[in-house]
Order: structure tokens, then sequence, then C-alpha cells
């Protein structure tokens, strides 16, 4: 790695990077991140990377799960709880389906930058910079709020700090307490078609949670606290490069703005910036794979990314669309399996799934959603292969945003409850009722190890 370092990746072409007119303020705000704390430890990033090895081996599942585009006005304690809310239920029962160790990944903590379509963007004949997410511009449609603004990018560390530090004050103390599932909210279940196995599920788990409490007495040293990793989109690469470092008494460099960043389609090409910057850090790497990906643009991506091989460093996550899974899922499986190599797989039904409605309004149908779910299974189960994961995007609070759920939300229902800035969400109820579903299939499953 003598040829790299964390801003090596500025000789190359750089995807989806905001253009700032004030290249003096630029260097400002990256000098004052470089001097300020990391949002994250060395060890906890080895920590997930030995577990999502352990997760591609079979012998674990990844639920990773959050916001499309996280906002600075939802840093406020109910809405960082309600999140952590639904992670932890829906994790609950998916330990309960598949008897192994679920690993929690939130999108959460510095997923401030989202790609787009296009650079700009024009309404009434005024073009403007498009909205790239707070972490770069603001979503006002004024020149001031859409010119990318440096100083931002100390705004969203800020804003990541504090996520972080509530979500490690929450569980480390006691609001991951295993000892309350009454309080799950499943009353949208009642009328479901599994609306008697839900309660089965629910009604298991107190009564283990009961029993282990009783006979060991661990009721505060395990049963009240988790783990919860995060991750983001590794897009905005001043941002990130800015926070890439060496620390004692380890080698190479860790990107330790968050656990685990991911590299989108939109950026993954192989003489790319994105693809230079992420082969350089040790952080476990998610890699988004849709239809358009060949299998042999994955396998050289592979080549370049984890050239030593190192167990848990790729997470593929692919997103290919409901009813194109056993088209463009097949070729990628065996070409990584000719390889020889041992990826983690996981499914991301949302964003093969996205539609824009006549209304205008962008959303996505429960029912793909499922569908690209069971159809990763299948493809998997048929290859001999693993499906170790699934990717939502999600949120703990009651928006109306994705059509469909036991809950029968309707596109009329839209417009009641839409809050995302970017693309839609799976609420409260939708996102459980599908780690549900998820757990009755893999209940049912062998577990394969490799």
């Amino acid at each position: 790695m003598s040829d790299w370092s964390p801003d090596s990746w500025q000789a190359r072409v750089a995807a989806q990077q905001p253009v700032y007119p004030d290249r003096d303020a630029l260097q400002r705000a990256i000098g004052e991140i470089r001097a300020l704390p990391p949002l994250v430890t060395s060890w906890e990033i080895e920590a997930l990377r030995d577990e999502l090895g352990r997760a591609a081996r079979g012998e674990a599942f990844l639920l990773q799960g959050g916001d499309c585009a996280e906002s600075f006005d939802d840093c406020r304690s109910e809405s960082i709880a309600a999140k952590l809310k639904i992670l932890l239920q829906m994790s609950l029962v998916l330990v309960h389906g598949t008897r192994r160790q679920v690993i929690r990944v939130g999108r959460i903590a510095g997923q401030y930058a989202k790609p787009r379509s296009a650079d700009n963007e024009t309404r009434d004949g005024v073009t403007l910079p498009a909205y790239r997410g707070d972490l770069v511009n603001r979503e006002a449609f004024t020149e001031e709020d859409r010119t990318p603004d440096p100083m931002l990018m100390l705004r969203a560390y800020e804003r990541a700090g504090l996520t972080l530090n509530f979500i490690r004050a929450l569980t480390d103390g006691g609001f991951a307490d295993l000892h309350h599932p009454e309080y799950w909210d499943i009353s949208f279940a009642r009328d479901a078609r599994h609306a008697g196995e839900y309660e089965k599920i629910v009604e298991s788990i107190r009564d283990a949670v009961s029993f282990v409490s009783r006979v060991t007495g661990l009721d505060a040293a395990i049963l009240k606290r988790v783990e919860l990793f995060t991750s983001h989109e590794g897009l905005a690469l001043h941002y990130e490069a800015a926070q890439t470092r060496q620390v004692p008494r380890r080698d190479g460099w860790y990107n330790l703005s968050t656990h685990m960043p991911w590299i989108g389609m939109r950026t993954a090409q192989l003489d790319g910036a994105h693809v230079e910057f992420h082969r350089g850090i040790r952080n476990p790497l998610g890699i988004k794979i849709g239809p358009a990906m060949t299998a042999e643009w994955l396998t050289e991506l592979l080549d370049v990314l984890d050239p030593d091989r190192i167990p848990g460093r790729i997470t593929l996550i692919a997103r290919m669309g409901a009813g194109k899974v056993a088209a463009g899922l097949p070729p990628l499986v065996e070409a990584v399996r000719r390889a020889g190599r041992t990826p983690l797989w996981v499914s991301d039904p949302m964003h093969g799934n996205t539609e824009t409605l006549a209304s205008g309004y962008k959303t996505r149908r429960f029912d793909k959603i499922q569908a690209e779910i069971e159809e990763s299974f299948a493809i998997h189960e048929e290859l001999g292969s693993t499906l170790g994961g699934i990717h939502f995007e999600l949120t703990g609070e009651n928006v109306t945003e994705c059509i469909g759920g036991a809950s029968g939300l309707v596109e009329a229902d839209l417009e009641r409850a839409y809050r995302s800035r970017v693309d839609p969400r799976l609420n409260y109820e939708q996102a459980l009722e599908l780690a549900m579903l998820i757990a009755r299939h893999l209940r049912a499953t062998p577990v394969r190890s490799r």
C-alpha cells in the first residue's frame, strides 16, 4: 500500500462530489475535522469485521437499517430512540427465527450525503445545484442554500457525535432491556394472515428471557445491553478522508467516521476515486450491486478492494428489484464462488423497487419488497449459497411512505405523513412485519455453514 494515502483519491476522477466555490474554506473545514477526536474506534471496527466474517460463514445474520438520508433536524432524542427501538425489536425477532447471533448495523450517525442523478435541478427556469444532503448543502431552492458549504461537514461531524453519544448511553443504560417485550406494539398484526404466529414469537421471547433471568440471575450484565454499529455510504470523500487515520499499535489506516462504509453503484468505477479511497482503509466494506453489475466488474472490484481475502472485509448488498433477482443474482454468485471468495451476501429489497407515482410521490410497495426478499433467499438456497443479511431503509416513526403491509396503506395515505427528503422508508409497523416474515422463513430453513 505504499502507493496509497488518504488523499491519493484526488488523482482519480471523483463522481458525485460537490463543487465548493471557496477552496480556502474547504481546506479550513477539513483541517478542523482532522484535529477532532474520532467518532468510532479501531477496535470496534475490527470487532465488526470479525462478526461479519462469521455471518459470511452462516454463523450469524446481519440486520442493516436506517434512514435513506439523515437530516440535521432529526438529531433529536425521540427520533434516535425510535430508530434504535425498531432495530432492536427486529433483531430480537430475527434471533428467534435464525437461532443465530444478529449483528445490528444502523444507517445512522453519518448518512448525511446522497448521490443524485443530475448535478443540477431546474425549477421555473432557474437552475441550481441539486440537493446532496445536509452534509453538502441545504434543501431550500435558493442560490445561498444550494451552494455547497464546507462548514456543513463540521455540522455533520457534530450531529454524528451527538447521535453516537446518545445511542451509546441508551444501549449501555438499559434501553435494550429484554425483559419487556410486552411493550412491543404488534396491534398492526391483529388481522394479518400470520397474526397468531407473531403473537407466539413475542410470547416465546418473553418466556425465554424470564427463564434465563430466573435461572442465571443475569439481569443486568447481559440482558440489558446490546451492540449497535454504524454505517453510511462513503460518498463525500473530503469528509471521509479527513477522519481517516493511523492508530497506535495497529497497522494500516482506519476511516474513523463510521464502522462500515459502503460504495454505491454510481461510484464503483474501478479506476474511480471512491474505489481508490476505500481500498486503503481497514474497515469492513459494503458494495451495492444492481442489475448493471457484471461478473467481471464485481470480481475485479473484489481483487482491488480485498486482495488479501480477509474474512468479513466485503459485504455484497444486492439491490435488483422484484422479478429481476433470478436473472441478475445467479451469475454474480457463481462468479464470486469461482473466484474462491466467501463474502457476506445481503439483500437490499428497497432500492430496486422505487417508483414515482402520477401524484409525484416516490414510494415502494410492500409486496414487491417482500417478493425480492423471498426471491433472494430462494436463489441462494438453490445455488448452495447463504443469504446472510438484510438491508432496509426504515424509520421508527409512523410515516406513510411505502404502500401496503398489514396496516393496508394505499396511495391516498402517502400525503398524510410523508416526511422523507429523498427516498421512501418503511415505517415501524412495516419494518417489524418484514422482520417477522423473514424470521418465519429462516426458522424453516436449515443453517448452512460454509
